[in-house]
């Protein structure tokens, strides 16, 4: 399961990539981290709401009505709100902590373990992950699409440990909390890289 540096550290090398020019600035950085967090904040109702975490942030929901409302505003309205408020800069920042909270926050969750995609409208974590490859015997075969899974997951019979909430159900007072940092060689790899990434542009940028 990705640490919530990990998603951080995706978010920073979309921020590096993303945000242009005098845009780029640490509190643009900061509201792209900020968005990429949010998601994850579902761990905290997770002890009061059964099946919380990876639903109630973590679904497609939110990033289309995000994108709908961004769009509007940017790209329909004759005077964006966004810009009149904000600054000029302000829509730029807006796309790319959209990308952010889609991408680094809920999309890394979905490729890794599973996110419930369409929740509150439809119960079932989804996990985009598998193998693609050609074969000389079988030709191309894939295992990411399975329209028949052998088990359908929900919140009625999965639960994600958290520090927040390590196990479903009341918790014993000696109940062990673990916040992950990194749990992989390629997390370690990632985290390094964007930070790396985010100090050259910030030194380019002074």
């Amino acid at each position: 399961m990705p640490s919530t540096l990990v998603h951080l550290a995706l978010a920073g090398l979309l921020a590096a990539a993303l945000l242009r020019g005098s845009t780029f600035g640490r509190r643009a950085v900061g509201v792209v981290l900020l968005a990429t967090v949010l998601p994850d904040l579902d761990s905290f109702v997770s002890p009061f709401l059964a099946g919380a975490h990876r639903s109630l942030g973590h679904n497609a929901l939110i990033p289309v009505v995000l994108l709908g409302a961004l769009a509007y505003d940017t790209r329909v309205r004759d005077r964006s709100w966004l810009r009149t408020r904000v600054g000029a800069a302000g829509p730029e920042v807006a796309w790319v902590a959209l990308a952010g909270f889609a991408v680094a926050g809920v999309g890394l969750d979905y490729v890794a373990n599973g996110v419930n995609l369409f929740w509150p409208v439809h119960d079932q974590f989804y996990a985009l992950n598998g193998r693609a490859g050609l074969s000389n015997q079988r030709g191309f075969f894939q295992t990411f699409v399975e329209l028949a899974p052998e088990e359908v997951r929900t919140t009625e019979n999965l639960h994600y440990s958290t520090g927040v909430d390590p196990s479903p159900g009341e918790e014993p007072e000696n109940v062990e909390r673990v916040f992950p940092l990194v749990w992989a060689g390629w997390q370690l790899l990632l985290v390094a890289t964007s930070a790396a990434v985010l100090a050259v542009r910030f030194a380019r940028r002074e």
